[in-house]
């Protein structure tokens, strides 16, 4: 019969397989998602290393990191060998990995469809649990030039002034618009609100020559684009 496998802590391992000597001998990317988050919770617990400890973690969101972003550093604390100082040091070295995703915005990203207006916000709105509208401002060379949080809700909607609407993107000098929000749910498909309230933003948009170019639903499933689908 085989030999039990026993419990080693990870300084008994093979320099090469340790996730921090393993990054310096061959660079992060040789590094799985659960060696990476077992670097910053530092240590494990008796009779479970950090990586062991990683990979139940990532178990609990079915080793979905948006799934995990979502999670609060109480969510953290749950976990053996998880304290709130490790719970802290996960949820912000996940916060700012969402907040590099948005640092090309400091470049004006210039939009030529709705691909590149759900690249320039979603890592704003794909993980939170309850319903934002944003609006996103261009100039006249279809950059954005700047986001702007209008309302926030619950998990089943939120309501937007469509009057301060305008007077942002107005007072901003914005040459055009892009709506956009998102489903907690992951459902894509536009609810009678939303169609409504398109056709209302579009309408004052031509009123006030400050066309609304899109506006977007987004999860973490993607996105749905009022005018890719013609409904604009």
């Amino acid at each position: 019969m085989p030999e039990p496998v026993t419990y080693r802590a990870i300084p008994a391992w093979a320099e090469a397989d340790r996730p921090r000597e393993k990054m310096l001998l061959k660079g992060k990317i040789a590094l799985s998602d659960a060696e990476l988050l077992a670097i910053l919770i530092g240590s494990g617990t008796v009779g479970q290393s950090a990586v062991t400890l990683a990979q139940n973690i990532l178990s609990s969101v079915d080793f979905n990191l948006h799934e995990l972003g979502k999670r609060s550093v109480s969510e953290f604390c749950r976990f053996k060998g998880i304290g709130e100082a490790k719970a802290i040091t996960i949820a912000a070295a996940l916060e700012l990995g969402r907040r590099r995703q948005l640092s090309d915005l400091r470049e004006r990203p210039r939009i030529a469809g709705s691909r590149d207006a759900f690249n320039a916000v979603a890592p704003l709105l794909t993980d939170l649990h309850h319903e934002e509208f944003w609006l996103l401002l261009l100039n006249k060379a279809n950059e954005v030039f700047a986001r702007e949080r209008l309302s926030t809700g619950g998990i089943a909607g939120t309501v937007v002034d469509v009057k301060q609407l305008f007077k942002i993107a107005l007072d901003a000098r914005a040459a055009a618009a892009i709506a956009v929000h998102n489903h907690p749910s992951g459902n894509l498909q536009p609810s009678q609100a939303d169609i409504e309230l398109t056709r209302r933003l579009r309408q004052a948009g031509s009123l006030l020559d400050l066309p609304l170019l899109d506006h977007l639903i987004v999860s973490e499933r993607g996105y749905y684009s009022f005018a890719d689908d013609g409904a604009l």
